[in-house]
């Protein structure tokens, strides 16, 4: 089975979609129609050279999400899904490309979250770490052990778990995670504890706006990042899709289902090969791709 999977926020570049703009009248036209409902020139930002700009969460999350939701309407018949997967903010890009949300509602919720989380970040200083070379359970553990708050956030593949917290939490769990023998620890370079608890009064602000949008009938089904099993009905949906700020992505274990669900190829829709790497590291027989619209 053929499945397609979008990439989360880190995936940006500056130049981001420029090709499709300057190549699909279809990609032009969803392009402009995004600039009017987001307020802003963000093609001005995505095509130009300011990393700098593009980094703030508010533009990241639209600016990916544009990039592969456009990416999958230019491909035309090469877009066949059996499966559809997104990693974190994917996880809206592959519900816009199936047919579960309109491009214009789907917009609106990811510049949503995408404001809310920023300011969810200001009110709560805090931050996310990667910790390599660590059993799950190993992780689990430390982290419930931690006064603060600090929690596993993403699953990225065996041996891979980002966690999320306190700046104070984040801090003790590194140092007790290389002391039980984790290969890395290392605090990133984001703006917040992304997929934790801190993430509540973002949570709170998009819950209501996912209440008032309407959700269609998709194409195929999609595995989301709160329960890693596959679902077509649209309240299941929406409700994963409350939860999904302040629980974890469960990616590692997504992969393992679409693996033993009958996937053989992925493609990744959007920028950067990361998911296809992911992929790699949980069976190293997988067909990876990258999508890729010709002119």
């Amino acid at each position: 089975m053929k499945a397609f999977v979008f990439p989360g926020q880190g995936a940006q570049f500056p130049g981001m979609g420029k090709d499709l703009y300057d190549n699909s009248e279809t990609a032009k036209e969803l392009f402009e129609k995004a600039n009017e409902i987001l307020g802003f020139s963000i093609t001005d930002i995505m095509f130009g050279e300011n990393f700098e700009s593009l980094k703030q969460t508010k533009v990241t999350q639209p600016a990916i999400f544009l990039h592969s939701v456009i990416l999958a309407k230019v491909l035309g018949d090469s877009f066949k899904p059996e499966m559809v997967a997104g990693h974190s903010l994917g996880e809206f890009s592959a519900l816009v490309a199936t047919g579960y949300l309109s491009f214009e509602d789907g917009l609106k919720l990811v510049s949503k979250r995408a404001i809310a989380m920023q300011k969810a970040c200001e009110q709560n200083p805090s931050t996310m770490a990667a910790v390599i070379g660590l059993g799950n359970e190993v992780v689990e553990q430390i982290c419930s052990e931690i006064d603060d708050i600090v929690v596993p956030a993403n699953y990225n593949c065996p041996g891979q778990l980002v966690i999320s917290g306190s700046n104070k939490g984040i801090d003790i769990a590194c140092e007790k995670l290389t002391e039980a023998g984790a290969r890395k620890a290392l605090k990133l370079p984001v703006g917040g504890a992304f997929h934790s608890p801190l993430m509540e009064p973002a949570r709170a602000e998009l819950e209501s706006a996912i209440d008032s949008t309407e959700f269609n009938t998709g194409v195929c089904p999609i595995y989301q990042n709160v329960t890693a099993s596959p679902t077509t009905n649209s309240g299941e949906i929406k409700e994963n899709l409350k939860k999904q700020l302040t629980a974890s992505v469960m990616w590692t274990q997504t992969m393992q289902a679409m693996l033993a669900d009958g996937l053989s190829s992925v493609t990744e829709m959007g920028p950067g090969k990361v998911l296809q790497g992911l992929f790699k590291k949980v069976d190293r027989q997988t067909l990876t791709e990258s999508a890729i619209y010709k002119v």
